[in-house]
């Protein structure tokens, strides 16, 4: 695994003065709106295939083509233009697999929006959670046909989710030490706001 040293692009929900400044900024209009248009499309024709169809197949091809669009549309483009995030496997001469895990490396500050990165990272996280509660009210209500379409959508989005939280912490570092040190962030700045509100 591989991570180049860069300028970090925000999380959804952290703010520095730099993206203040910029975070009404979208830079990159039609990325932005691809980004999420796959995905929501995917959301809604699953919810709605059996008002307007009541062919299984068309409504399965369907999802499953808005969800590879989506795909290859984060993981190839917005990742990219939004947050300045790239992921990708490559296989080296002795047939190992390897997961490189990269992040722009750049000293202008322009590049990157605080309104794009909240639409990157909300569109990121939000939409697999939609995917994890479609699996469960499919066993639930025992629609296994529809069990492989919903599993689908859950490995595609959480894969995207998995690659760019691993690009954004970094490659070698485990999620589970970037969590604590998250939490640690947050409850020193809590632990701050109310000795200055004091």
């Amino acid at each position: 695994m591989q991570r180049q040293d860069s300028q970090d692009a925000p999380l959804f929900g952290e703010d520095d003065e730099n993206t203040k400044l910029r975070k009404s900024i979208i830079r990159h209009p039609l990325a932005s709106f691809f980004h999420l248009f796959f995905r929501i499309s995917a959301i809604l024709v699953y919810l709605l295939c059996d008002i307007f169809s009541s062919r299984f197949i068309v409504c399965m091809v369907t999802i499953i083509l808005l969800l590879s669009c989506d795909f290859w549309t984060v993981k190839n483009v917005s990742g990219r233009l939004l947050v300045g995030l790239r992921w990708w496997n490559q296989v080296d001469e002795d047939g190992k697999s390897h997961w490189v895990f990269e992040s722009r490396k750049t000293h202008n500050l322009n590049t990157t929006s605080g309104a794009e990165s909240q639409i990157f990272w909300l569109g990121l996280i939000v939409c697999p959670i939609f995917w994890i509660m479609f699996v469960f009210s499919t066993i639930v209500s025992l629609k296994i046909k529809w069990l492989a379409v919903v599993i689908m959508g859950l490995v595609l989005q959480w894969a995207n989710l998995y690659g760019y939280v691993r690009c954004k912490v970094g490659g070698k570092s485990s999620l589970k030490s970037m969590a604590k040190n998250y939490l640690s962030v947050q409850i020193l700045k809590r632990a701050m706001k109310k000795t200055e509100g004091s």
